[in-house]
This record gives structure tokens, sequence and C-alpha cells, in this order.
């Protein structure tokens, strides 16, 4: 464990607060220049949080000043650790690396603040960078020795091929995947993803998230891909990746999966392509001892867009009423038949959910784009569910200290 952080670090990192609330994107900003211009530590890098939407810098400065602002109470940061430590062990970050972020983080505090950074400021959050960490090389160190240790398990980067590959919609794909060797896989948890070392001719190695789809089992994984309009690794998986291809990839990680065991009702909460790791849990439910009643609720543009139909269907149909689906098509075609491809037009809301899910004893599980979960999150709080009932995942960076 780390030692505790000194009663003055905490006072000068308190004080920074104010720095950080007018200067934080640039220092995050100027950071990954620094950073980056390391190619291997560049390399370790998801660069679609950084080059395609440079949505990073500003996860990153609001990590930053979080940390920051509770430097005197750690705890509840707790949450937000383990989503970083997951997220480091699928890119397989290692403690070797920390030195890299510790310099350019001091750095860019000084490049930035100039003056105003004192040598007792940056010792200040030389000694908190470290403590966190500490904290974090800890954890990830006991994930990646679980990873091991665990039937089917590995560390670093496997060898996998795409054992075959299924259309779901006009612009969503699923490929399934098995190793190489011929053994056996890593059971997941529901909700966990796999990150992917992609090699696309022309270009700087690439990392990708992508949820795992499929229900847990040790022969493969399968994931569901959305074709993004700029999106340069989900276009390259839709035009060039087809059966016999192979693939790197790490163990599955994640913090955003099913409780077990599971004593109350479930609903699970989706917008788009963030049904995903929704129906790896929808599986899981449907196969597993729990007698808890589910309620899959989905919303998509149109039956152009839904993919994974059949298979809720299915499921849903052979549970003896214990699954419920209901399907929400933002802007139905013509051809989109309610009652048989859809159940209702227009958006899921927050009233909808009141008058139809258990909002009194439910666990809710949420997965889409940003303004999906603010919406969502924040009417079931409204609506009186408690947090620790609200679990959600989104398709975007993590607020973290060595970013993904």
């Amino acid at each position: 464990m780390p030692r505790d952080l000194s009663p003055q670090t905490i006072l000068l990192v308190k004080a920074t607060v104010p720095a950080l609330e007018a200067h934080g994107l640039a220092i995050t900003r100027r950071m990954y220049e620094r950073l980056f211009e390391n190619r291997a530590i560049r390399d370790l890098f998801n660069q679609s949080h950084h080059g395609e939407t440079g949505s990073q810098p500003k996860a990153l400065a609001g990590a930053v000043l979080a940390y920051a602002r509770n430097i005197d109470n750690l705890a509840v940061l707790g949450p937000a650790v383990e989503r970083i430590a997951q997220k480091h062990v699928g890119l397989n970050i290692l403690a070797e690396h920390y030195p890299f972020v510790a310099e350019a983080l001091l750095g860019a505090i000084k490049d930035v603040l100039g003056s105003a950074a004192t040598p007792e400021i940056l010792q200040a959050w030389g000694e908190a960078y470290w403590f966190l960490a500490d904290v974090l090389i800890g954890r990830e160190a006991q994930i990646y020795a679980e990873h091991a240790a665990s039937p089917g398990g590995w560390s670093g980067w496997r060898d996998f091929a795409v054992a075959a590959r299924t259309k779901e919609s006009e612009i969503i794909t699923s490929f399934h995947l098995v190793p190489t060797d011929g053994g056996k896989v890593l059971r997941h948890r529901p909700g966990e993803y796999l990150t992917f070392w992609l090699e696309i001719p022309g270009r700087p190695p690439l990392k990708r998230n992508y949820s795992i789809s499929s229900a847990p089992g040790d022969a493969g994984y399968r994931i569901t891909v959305k074709r993004e309009p700029m999106g340069i690794a989900s276009n390259w998986l839709h035009d060039a990746v087809q059966p016999g291809a192979r693939l790197k990839v790490a163990a599955p990680a994640g913090d955003f999966v099913l409780a077990e065991p599971v004593e109350r009702p479930v609903v699970l909460l989706s917008g788009g392509v963030g049904q995903t790791p929704l129906m790896s849990m929808m599986q899981a439910l449907a196969k597993g001892p729990s007698a808890a009643s589910v309620r899959f609720v989905h919303g998509t543009l149109s039956g152009a867009t839904h993919a994974l139909a059949a298979e809720a269907r299915d499921l849903a149909a052979a549970s003896a009423g214990r699954i419920a689906v209901t399907t929400f098509y933002e802007r139905p075609r013509a051809e989109d038949r309610q009652g048989e491809h859809y159940d209702l037009a227009g958006r899921i809301t927050p009233d909808w959910l009141r008058a139809n899910t258990p909002v009194a004893e439910a666990d809710y599980y949420l997965c889409g784009p940003r303004p999906f979960l603010r919406d969502f999150a924040g009417g079931l709080a409204g609506m009186g569910v408690p947090a620790a009932r609200i679990h959600y995942e989104f398709f975007g960076p993590a607020d973290e200290l060595l970013a993904a």
C-alpha cells in the first residue's frame, strides 16, 4: 500500500483547484503533446479518443480536477479507480509506463502555469501522482494475476481468428472470435469488453475496445460493431476483416458488469449499439439460476439500424414470461411493422420507464451515448432509484490519469 499523503501535499494540491478550473484543459492537452513525443508510449493509447474525437484531454482535465477536489477524501474516487485499472489492464499498461506520464504531467503543469507552478506545487503534485499511480499499479497487478491463473486466461496479447461474421443490420456486424492456439478462453463477466491491437495497413497500431455481446463461455467471444462514419477501426473491420483473419486480443476487462447473485428484477436499457454488453447480460440471465424478472428496453432509429432483434425475441419467447422485450423505433420505415419489428414509435422516456418498469425494486443497467445516459441516469435518480441500483456504461474516453 502507498504511504498516506502528507498534510502539506493535501493543502498544496487543494490550493491548485482554482488554477485547474481555469487551465486544466490546457494542461492536459500539453501533457499529451509531451507524452506522445515518445512513439512507444503513444501506441499504448486508444487514439480515437485523441486524434479522431479529441475528447480525452477534456475527460482527463475533469479527472485531475476531481482528484484535486477530493484529495482529502479519496474514498469517493474508488469506483473511478477501478474503472481506470480495468482500462489499463485491457491496454496492457504496466508499472514501467507510469514514469513517462508523471514526467509529461508535471512538465505540462510547469509549461501552462509558468511561475505559479512553484517547486513546492510541483513536488506536491508529484507526490499526489505517485500515490494514485501506486494504487493503480497494485490493483492492476492483481487483475493480471487473476487473468493468468483463471481457466482459459492469459496475459498480454493473444491471437484470435475470425471464425465467422454476421451482418446484424445495415450498419452493425458481429464478429465471432476463437483463439488460434485451439485453447479455451477466459469466461467473461457479462458486460465486459475486449481490447484489440489492430494492425491496419499504412497506419500505426490502433487500440480499440469492443463489448462482448455473447453469453459467457469457454470457446470464444462475439463482438458486435457499428460502422462509424469517421471510424478508422470500425470501417476497416466492416470492409476488410473476413473469416480467417487474425486479431490480437487482450483478456476481458471492465467494471460495468452484471452483479452476482441476481436478487432483484433487472431492467436492461440501451440506445443504439449500446445494446451489445446488455445482450451478453440478457443471455446470462436467461441461462442462469436466478428467477428474477428481466425487462430489455431498446431504442434505435429504425429497422435499418436494429441489430440482434431476433436473438432478443427468441430469448424472451423461451423464458416462460420471465424476460420481456420492448423496442422503440424513433423513425420507423414503411416496411417496419409495429408489433412485429418494433413495439412503440418514438423515443424511450423516463415517464414510460416509471409506468412500465419496477422502479421501486429493480436494478437498472444502461448503455448508450452520453445524451442517452444523461437523460436516463438523471431521470431514474429523479424517480427515487438509489444510485447503487443505477449501473451504466458509455462509449467514449474514461476519466483517467493514464488514459485509454
